[in-house]
């Protein structure tokens, strides 16, 4: 349900009312994208059917997350997420060597940087980081390696070189922020929660925890934020001293 490249294609889709076929849910679902399969899962007996939807295209799959979660089909609302299966888990990267990428051109897409860097040896990610609110690129990235050697190769011979319009900046990527300059001039700037909620976007519900140089784990981020509401999904970068809770 990963594809080669680490981006999932594969919707769980569930709460299907009893009528719904596995020919209706490929019609649905292939208004917004080409579907490659759909896989509808009965045999338990006692709960509702679900099935899996499998797009060719990432950004598909994305779209139909986005428009299909609560829609009603047969009159039942159904629960659209991405399929997990023991083999499809998110690749863990934590053990690659990972090449921070600043300077960008605005323009500059996951894929650019991916492409860039590719001559360099095999890549396990990338990514350009994006403002959660308004989806534009915050002007750096990262890349990922399996092999120490090609991260340095990469950081050696990519810093200063043009993407777009601009020179490049490369580095190994730094395990945690720099601290803050000072702890006086950090606790006079106290978020409030309206501005904390109207800096992003309505549909966002991910929060970024960082800062923790040890002990970082599923369980201690679950126990922490779980009396704030249901949990949908935790990931951990202990090495990185972060994790995203949503």
């Amino acid at each position: 349900m990963m594809e080669d490249d680490g981006q999932p294609r594969t919707l769980y889709v569930g709460n299907l009312s009893r009528d719904v076929t596995e020919v209706l849910i490929l019609q649905l679902f292939s208004q917004i994208g080409p579907c490659k399969s759909c896989k509808m899962i009965t045999e338990h007996t006692s709960n509702d059917p679900y099935c899996f939807v499998e797009f060719y295209e990432h950004r598909d799959a994305a779209a139909a997350l986005a428009a299909m979660n609560g829609r009603k089909i047969l009159g039942k609302e159904v629960k659209v997420n991405w399929a997990t299966t023991p083999s499809s888990q998110k690749k863990d990267t934590s053990n690659h060597f990972h090449v921070f990428v600043g300077d960008l051109s605005p323009e500059i897409t996951t894929e650019d940087i991916k492409s860039a860097f590719a001559p360099f040896g095999k890549i396990s990610d990338a990514r350009v980081v994006k403002d959660m609110a308004t989806g534009k690129s915050k002007g750096y990235g990262f890349v990922s390696f399996y092999n120490k050697l090609d991260a340095e190769n990469a950081i050696v011979h990519m810093g200063g070189q043009w993407l777009g319009g601009r020179q490049i900046r490369t580095n190994w990527a730094t395990r945690k922020p720099p601290a803050p300059k000072s702890t006086q001039e950090n606790n006079t700037k106290q978020l409030r929660f309206e501005d904390v909620v109207n800096q992003s976007s309505p549909k966002n519900c991910t929060v970024y925890c960082g800062g923790i140089a040890s002990g970082l784990t599923d369980q201690l981020m679950r126990q922490t934020f779980s009396p704030f509401g249901q949990i949908m999904e935790i990931r951990v970068f202990p090495e990185k001293g972060y994790s995203f809770v949503r």
